[in-house]
């Protein structure tokens, strides 16, 4: 746990601001929360740990989805360093070898065979990346065809 603790202070903090950043024009007031000292949400960690993906079936990805059915307020993703135990540098790479993430937005957008349909916006991660996941919002981990890549994931609740 107190190898930890630094990190996930440092989420909350980062989370905290962004969901004020995020929800500022929805809620002039910030009524609809509970604020710190500094005005940002008083938020908790719902459920916090580490997943792994690797390149075997049900391994290697998680599907599109929302965090939590309702329960969730928000969500961070934290790409951490490559596993140099289970194979080389080179084996674990990121660089083509898929991964990363993608987010359903709800404006309709034409795709290229003329449907419309959300849009989708792809990031490609590396070690250290942070995503930002507020609730309600359909998103993946990509598959990945190589090596062993480690995420944290935290699941928030806002104070109200």
């Amino acid at each position: 746990k107190s190898h930890c603790c630094e990190l996930l202070d440092t989420c909350n903090t980062l989370f905290a601001s962004w969901y004020r950043q995020q929800h500022a024009c929805n809620d002039k007031t910030t009524s609809s929360y509970k604020v710190d000292e500094e005005g940002n949400p008083i938020v908790s960690r719902l459920m916090t740990f580490i997943t792994r993906y690797t390149p075997a079936p049900d391994e290697n990805a998680l599907l599109k989805h929302v965090d939590g059915a309702g329960k969730v307020d928000g969500s961070v993703v934290v790409a951490l360093p490559i596993d140099r135990w289970t194979a080389s540098e080179e084996e674990n790479s990121f660089e083509g070898h898929g991964g990363g993430l993608t987010f359903w937005d709800g404006r309709t957008k034409r795709s290229a065979n003329g449907t419309r349909g959300p849009e989708e916006i792809v990031y490609d991660t590396r070690s250290g990346d942070i995503a930002f996941i507020d609730r309600a919002v359909w998103h993946q981990a990509n598959p990945i065809t190589r090596g062993t890549r480690w995420a944290l994931v935290i699941f928030y609740k806002v104070e109200r």
